[in-house]
């Protein structure tokens, strides 16, 4: 483990099929008004809307709502519940689904009592937060983002074609959050599977990084494991408890930033879908899906070491007569495998992905140099082009 570094995180997981009666223990710590955030309506139709209704009633808590969070939440729908909160003097948000709806929330937080233009405040400049912050309480209903437990919010400026993410501190973690797999049971297909795709790449982006030996790498292969074992049993059956509950634990522990410890990181993967979802709406987990192979495919001869480690400790790859770096590339075999066996987006053509828009989605991919190469805009380019042909 190299360098130094600090170790802190203020959420309050409740875990399991009764987590939802936990909301009785945490209300309680909060004032009166409470502002539900959630999406389309599906939590009205699985019934867990009322659920939840019954328990705000029980606790006396004055409620208002929030609705119509979309996928990807835009700098627009912000403004809105910055102005909900304002008008009824909110004291939680209390944030019901996924990842959107979570860093919707949590983007809400932070900007309701901003005397600045929080977009230009916290998604241009990243400045810290400096002014009160409203706390957020979730229940989840879908994994991949790992939001129910860190500080980051994806923000969306449909204007600017930009969609960029801000990695707040822990004073912008949520405070509590509710963890129960049956909840996730009604997700479509789709959804699931490109939630799948977002925990892996948040370990992959961590993995993928510095050269020492690090517990953090251990603990992240154990977690794709892990995963990539229940992803499957969850594909054929979609309510097997068992398979959907280690799914949702390894999402939680894949970005609340514990295996992020002692590495550099690399989230160029995360930078490149990010602007291909700001330019095309298309699902998160599915952007980066495409662009995974074509990004990883580049960057293996700088990282040759750690990439046959991951086909060896993730994929079981036999080693035996072969080189480096065929043993390298039949680990990302294997992981393409497992992408096609799973049902994900391959191909960003399928996600609305045009030549016309390679240099906008280019130019809107910001260029960090925590991975294993520094890629210059012209590669950002070809890695596109290679996401169109796959």
């Amino acid at each position: 483990m190299l360098g130094n570094f600090s170790y802190s995180n203020p959420t309050k997981l409740y875990f399991g099929e009764d987590s939802l009666k936990s909301l009785n223990k945490e209300l309680p710590k909060y004032g009166k008004n409470v502002l539900l955030v959630y999406g389309g309506g599906s939590i009205k139709r699985t019934g867990l809307y009322d659920q939840i209704i019954k328990i705000l009633q029980d606790n006396g808590k004055g409620i208002f709502e929030d609705a119509g969070v979309m996928p990807n939440p835009t700098i627009e729908k912000v403004y809105e519940g910055c102005q909900r909160v304002r008008e009824n003097q909110v004291d939680l948000i209390l944030a019901v689904g996924g990842g959107s709806v979570i860093d919707y929330a949590k983007a809400v937080s932070v900007s309701a009592h901003c005397e600045e233009d929080p977009w230009e405040k916290y998604f241009r400049r990243m400045v810290d937060v400096d002014n009160p912050i409203i706390p957020v309480g979730c229940v989840l209903t879908m994994v991949g983002t790992g939001s129910e437990m860190n500080g980051g919010t994806v923000i969306t400026n449909q204007a600017a074609k930009r969609k960029i993410g801000h990695v707040f501190g822990e004073n912008v973690f949520p405070k509590f959050s509710i963890l129960n797999p049956v909840f996730t049971y009604t997700v479509p297909h789709y959804q699931m599977v490109a939630g799948f795709f977002d925990i892996m790449s948040h370990i992959l982006e961590q993995y993928f990084s510095g050269s020492d030996d690090n517990t953090s790498d251990y603990i992240m292969e154990g977690l794709l494991r892990s995963l990539f074992h229940s992803s499957r049993i969850a594909v054929k059956n979609p309510t097997d408890y068992e398979a959907r509950s280690n799914i949702m634990w390894t999402a939680t522990w894949a970005l609340n930033t514990l295996i992020a410890k002692g590495k550099s990181t690399d989230w160029m993967v995360h930078m490149m879908g990010q602007s291909i979802g700001a330019h095309t709406d298309a699902t998160h987990g599915m952007t980066l899906a495409a662009v995974s192979l074509p990004y990883y495919r580049v960057i293996m001869p700088y990282g040759l070491e750690k990439f046959k480690r991951y086909a060896i400790n993730v994929w079981n790859v036999n080693p035996g007569g072969k080189t480096d770096e065929q043993i390298a590339q039949e680990g990302l075999g294997e992981m393409e495998s497992w992408m096609n066996e799973i049902g994900l987006v391959m191909n960003s053509r399928d996600l609305g992905v045009t030549e016309d828009m390679l240099e906008a989605i280019a130019k809107g991919s910001f260029i960090l140099k925590g991975g294993y190469k520094v890629l210059s805009r012209d590669e950002i380019v070809d890695i596109l082009k290679a996401s169109m042909a796959l």
